[in-house]
């Protein structure tokens, strides 16, 4: 949150206090005349309040509820002097970690992407794509949030994608190259028979391949629970692969559209809220959130340039006729 000024982070920190405070349980009398008091103080603590409160549901899997919860014990009557003073020693714990709800939201965790840091040779931060030259000659395209590292030995030239997507364009094996080219990522490995091809790790799980130019060969690691284990792609072709279904192939994928980031711009032809605003998340500073799952499951169509999405999240909520709001870099559309 370091985008906000003093004034601005002592809002958020006060909203995230009462949110906690109002989740934990009913105020007391004097607790509640002294947060309507706050409120109206100045118009935009209740904005803060009102956001901190969506954020905090809308982040279900992220309440931290073990840590923020009171421990479980057997009840204890009202009338004991030992609750209240014992909730005023918790609350700016509490508080803290609300803020820091509110602070993953924004960014996310910077555990995983310190560990990126660490494990990569090349990677990109939030919006950024770069082209990277390797040493036998082929190229990189690395889309937004992506990471790759490199194992060249002598015997094949291994590339580990370990977050994100990227294209690859092939030095070819002739002359003095003969070391096959291969990309490893989520359990999985995309060796080329061709020239440029795009792989997508979705999960550690999880990726898709597909080819640009030429052919590529995809194998698992290990064999499939069910389904092919290993699949020969031509030109034009994609397909997806995980331990459980195998590589499967993906029919009428769009991959000039599946790659539009290369050319500046997401296109989506109608397709989940969800996926769309998970990609606007990849691609812009701070994190758009959804208040609830039928308005993620609207389809959407469009072409987005990747340096006007803030104008492309205003069209959308404009177009989907729903609310957005804006606070401390966090946008929750609801």
């Amino acid at each position: 949150m370091n985008s906000q000024g003093p004034q601005e982070r002592s809002i958020t920190e006060a909203a995230a206090d009462w949110a906690v405070r109002l989740h934990a349980g009913g105020l007391s009398a004097a607790e509640q005349a002294e947060l309507e008091q706050w409120q109206a103080r100045d118009p935009r603590h209740a904005q803060a309040l009102a956001f901190a409160r969506q954020t905090w549901d809308a982040l279900g899997e992220l309440r931290l509820e073990p840590q923020l919860a009171q421990p479980r014990r057997a009840p204890v009557a009202k009338a004991t002097t030992l609750p209240r003073p014992r909730r005023r020693r918790f609350l700016p714990r509490a508080a803290s970690a609300a803020v820091l709800v509110l602070a993953v939201a924004l960014g996310g965790w910077q555990g995983p992407q310190a560990l990126l840091h660490m494990q990569a040779d090349y990677l990109t931060g939030k919006g950024e794509v770069r082209t990277v030259q390797l040493a036998d000659g082929s190229t990189v395209e690395l889309d937004s949030s992506s990471a790759i590292r490199l194992d060249f030995n002598q015997t094949q030239r291994q590339v580990h994608l370990l977050a994100g997507s990227a294209v690859f364009d092939v030095a070819p094996m002739d002359g003095e190259e003969s070391r096959p080219f291969v990309v490893e990522s989520a359990g999985g490995q995309t060796r080329a028979l061709g020239t440029r091809f795009v792989v997508g790790r979705e999960s550690d799980r999880q990726a898709w391949v597909g080819v640009l130019q030429h052919s590529v060969a995809v194998s698992l690691d290990t064999p499939a629970r069910q389904g092919a284990s290993e699949r020969v792609l031509q030109e034009g072709q994609s397909a997806r692969y995980n331990p459980l279904s195998g590589v499967v192939a993906l029919e009428a994928v769009d991959l000039q559209r599946a790659t539009g980031w290369r050319r500046g711009v997401l296109v989506f032809d109608r397709q989940p809220l969800a996926l769309v605003i998970e990609q606007l998340n990849r691609y812009r500073p701070g994190r758009v959130l959804l208040g609830n799952e039928a308005l993620a499951q609207r389809q959407v169509s469009g072409v987005f340039r990747l340096d006007m999405l803030d104008t492309a999240l205003a069209t959308l909520t404009r177009e989907l006729q729903v609310r957005h709001f804006d606070l401390a870099g966090v946008s929750l559309i609801y």
